[in-house]
């Protein structure tokens, strides 16, 4: 298939099949959360991790990012690690760790009876090289906002060992850059507005989607999902004005995600 062929469309396919025929250095964000552990037969189908991570480093521009949403199982009363395991691959093949984020989840979906309540999972981003964007979402509200810093001259050691006095006397903004752990609501209601769109057991929120999409690219970027699920990623990148291009092996998701996609044009309105 051209590569042209295949920008803002939702693919029935073998992202590991279609994805050859993505010509290298093409692809500028990849938001994607991969089927987890005891998940990994996904409709009748393997989850060959390392390929689909080889693939992806082949794909990414130069100082392109990949948010790799991802949680870990508990097995036998023990979480299983992969979650570590493969960003320590995507190390090994060349991405940089750019950042361990945190996605807290706005409610406890299974408490737990011996451990405290899990409401996380990970949120690696990836970069071939140094990021390319960083659009920084600055919602963080300063308690002492307009009010100059009076941090006094902070002391910072030099190379040599030496302290050296830094003079800081900003003026305090408003809002500043949020940190690294991102909480949202889920649930019907929450995550989407899109009802139908719970047929899918593992939707992640949109505003998720949103967020890493304004952080790591700009207008008409191409954004892919090789797991594209339910179609939240491609929903977002299209609101955003990026290109998209969506892959799942299951014919019943692609056609949700679909759905969610044909949608947007008539529900600007709920979400500017």
């Amino acid at each position: 298939m051209k590569f042209e062929d295949m920008i803002n469309k939702i693919h029935y396919a073998n992202c590991l099949e279609l994805m050859k025929d993505v010509p290298d250095n093409s692809i500028d964000l990849v938001v994607t959360s991969p089927p987890y552990d005891n998940l990994r037969d996904y409709k009748g189908y393997s989850f060959d991790f390392k390929s689909i991570a080889k693939e992806l480093f082949r794909v990414m521009k130069k100082g392109g990012v990949v948010v790799w949403v991802v949680g870990d199982a508990t097995i036998n009363g023990s979480e299983t690690g992969t979650s570590f395991r493969q960003a320590l691959f995507f190390k090994e093949i060349g991405f940089n760790l750019h950042d361990t984020m945190i996605y807290e989840k706005g409610g406890i979906p299974y408490p737990s009876s011996n451990r405290y309540n899990q409401i996380s999972e990970y949120m690696f981003v990836f970069s071939k090289g140094k990021p390319k964007t960083y659009n920084l979402i600055k919602d963080r509200k300063n308690l002492w906002k307009g009010h100059k810093a009076h941090w006094g001259k902070p002391r910072w050691r030099q190379k040599d060992g030496e302290m050296k006095e830094i003079e800081d006397n900003h003026i305090i903004p408003e809002f500043s850059v949020r940190t690294n752990i991102w909480r949202y609501k889920i649930g019907k209601g929450n995550s989407t507005k899109d009802e139908f769109v719970f047929k899918h057991p593992a939707i992640f929120p949109e505003k998720l989607a949103q967020d890493h999409i304004i952080s790591w690219s700009n207008e008409n970027d191409i954004v892919l999902d090789p797991m594209v699920g339910s179609g939240t990623t491609c929903k977002m990148a299209k609101l955003l004005n990026r290109k998209f291009i969506g892959i799942d092996i299951s014919q019943e998701y692609v056609e949700l995600a679909w759905r969610r996609i044909n949608d947007v044009p008539k529900r600007l309105d709920k979400f500017f």
